[in-house]
């Protein structure tokens, strides 16, 4: 009997609803300092909450990734020895694939006439920007000229750009992936168990 009162919005409700409950809270771990340690005493300003946004996206797969990047700078009729660079640089990162389930508000949510069965229109599943593990990422080995030596004496490195390039390589290798096959799977298993045990026959179609 309670079928007939669900309605298509209840249906998209429902599932913002197992959207929500599938977002994990992480702590942070606190380290305590021993007598006749130094104190650290932080003066800093609380975080101000800019804005609030809604989110529709259900995470249904993520991917770790690791790539080694050989990047050369040569100078143009200059010896080696006195100018250019060779980086290996070691990246790590991860990738989430999502499925941006705010199209079943529109027609991606079909009723039929008895309220016994509901199609869902998938829609394509998508890539996150890669999320770049800086304390796992690093400068294996470094050849520069001697120009160059004398140069990295005045500062700290920059390496901006080697996260950059890193960042492009993990995108490049997560769409060669399985990944966003997996998310579609994960979130046709999860829209199909969710409204079979509310009682309808779910036929679930890709966009």
């Amino acid at each position: 009997m309670y079928r007939r009162w669900i309605t298509r919005g209840a249906l998209v409700a429902a599932v913002l609803v197992v959207l929500g409950a599938a977002v994990f809270a992480f702590g942070q771990l606190k380290p305590f300092g021993s007598a006749g340690e130094e104190e650290t005493i932080d003066r800093s300003q609380p975080a101000v909450l800019k804005s609030v946004r809604d989110l529709s996206q259900f995470h249904a797969a993520a991917g770790e990734f690791q790539v080694v990047l050989d990047i050369e700078n040569d100078v143009k009729w200059v010896p080696a020895a006195l100018a250019g660079e060779r980086t290996l640089f070691v990246a790590a990162g991860s990738v989430n694939a999502y499925v941006d389930l705010g199209s079943l508000q529109d027609d991606g949510l079909i009723v039929s006439p008895d309220g016994k069965s509901v199609e869902i229109r998938l829609p394509q599943p998508r890539l996150d920007r890669p999320n770049l593990h800086h304390d796992r990422s690093y400068v294996f080995s470094q050849e520069r000229g001697l120009i160059n030596d004398l140069q990295a004496l005045g500062g700290a490195p920059d390496q901006q750009r080697f996260y950059v390039a890193a960042e492009a390589k993990l995108a490049e290798a997560a769409k060669s992936s399985e990944l966003l096959e997996r998310a579609e799977d994960n979130t046709r298993v999860m829209l199909t168990g969710m409204l079979q045990s509310l009682g309808f026959q779910v036929k679930v179609t890709g966009d």
